[in-house]
C-alpha cells in the first residue's frame, strides 16, 4: 500500500461552517433530505457538545495511526480530524497527546471510525471526540496511509473541506453544498419552532401534519373499547372452534 498527503485542498466557506454550526445534526441531516448521516456507530465521549468545522481526513492502516502523525501538519484552526481505517478496527489510535497537539493548532475535534482511549483526559481538556470505540489498545507506526483523499464512514463519502457537524450523530455536508443547506436548515428550524409553538397550546402532531387522513388510507381505524373488544372475543371465539 502506497499513500499520499495532500496540501491545501478546497475547503467550505467559514461563513457556511459557522451558519451550519448554529442547528443540530438532526436538523440539517433532515433539511437535506435525510442525507449525509456517517450511521450510528459513531458515539460522542463528551455530552452537550456541539462543533462544526472543515475535514481533514485520514486513511490509516488498522492499528497503526502513522498517517494521523502525518495529518496534524495539515490541520488548521477551524478543521475536524476525520479518521477511518482499510479495514475494521476498533484499537485505540488517538488519545491526550494527539489532541494537545491538534488543540494547540485550533483544530475543533475529531471523528474518528475506529477507537480511542484516555478518554477522562480528553473531556477534561475539553477535546471533542466522536469515534466508534473506546479501547486502551496500543497502534504502531508502521505502514503508509494517506491525508486528505475522500475517505468512507457509514456509506458517506467525506472529501477535504467538507462541513462535519457532530452532536449526538455526525452529518457531512458537502462543501459546494454548504450555503444552501444552511438556508435549508434555517426554514426547517422555523418550522419547528411554528409546530412547537402550536403544541404549546395543544395541538396535536396527527392534526398540524394530516397524519389522521395518513392513518386511514393506510387502513387504521378508531373503535371504542367496547366495540373493539367484542371483535376481538369473536375472533377468538371462531379461532378456537376451527
Amino acid at each position: 500500500m502506497s499513500g499520499v498527503i495532500v496540501t491545501g485542498p478546497p475547503k467550505a466557506d467559514p461563513e457556511h461552517v459557522e451558519a451550519i454550526a448554529r442547528f443540530g445534526v438532526a436538523t440539517v441531516h433532515e433539511a437535506m433530505g435525510r442525507a449525509g448521516l456517517l450511521g450510528t456507530r459513531l458515539r460522542p465521549v463528551q455530552q452537550e457538545t456541539r462543533v462544526a468545522g472543515t475535514a481533514v481526513t485520514v486513511l490509516c492502516w488498522p492499528g497503526d495511526n502513522l498517517m494521523i502523525h502525518a495529518a496534524v501538519e495539515q490541520c488548521g484552526e477551524g478543521d475536524i480530524l476525520v479518521v477511518t481505517t482499510t479495514s475494521p478496527s476498533t484499537d485505540g489510535m488517538f488519545g491526550e497527546l494527539f489532541a494537545t497537539a491538534l488543540k494547540r493548532r485550533g483544530v475543533r475535534g475529531l471523528v474518528i471510525d475506529a477507537g480511542v482511549r484516555d478518554t477522562a483526559e480528553l473531556r477534561a481538556m475539553g477535546f471533542p471526540v466522536w469515534a466508534a470505540a473506546v479501547s486502551a489498545q496500543g497502534t504502531v507506526k508502521a505502514t503508509p496511509g494517506s491525508v486528505n483523499v475522500p475517505v468512507v464512514i457509514g456509506g458517506r463519502v467525506i472529501r477535504p473541506g467538507d462541513v462535519i457537524l457532530a452532536d449526538d450523530g455526525v452529518v457531512v455536508v458537502p462543501r459546494e453544498r454548504a450555503r444552501r443547506a444552511a438556508e435549508a436548515s434555517e426554514a426547517r428550524e422555523k418550522n419547528e419552532a411554528a409546530a412547537r409553538a402550536a403544541f404549546l397550546e395543544g395541538q396535536l402532531g396527527l392534526d398540524r401534519y394530516g397524519l389522521r387522513d395518513t392513518l386511514t388510507r393506510l387502513g387504521v381505524t378508531w373503535q371504542p373499547y367496547d366495540t373493539h373488544a367484542s371483535s376481538r372475543d369473536a375472533a377468538e371465539r371462531d379461532g378456537a372452534g376451527s
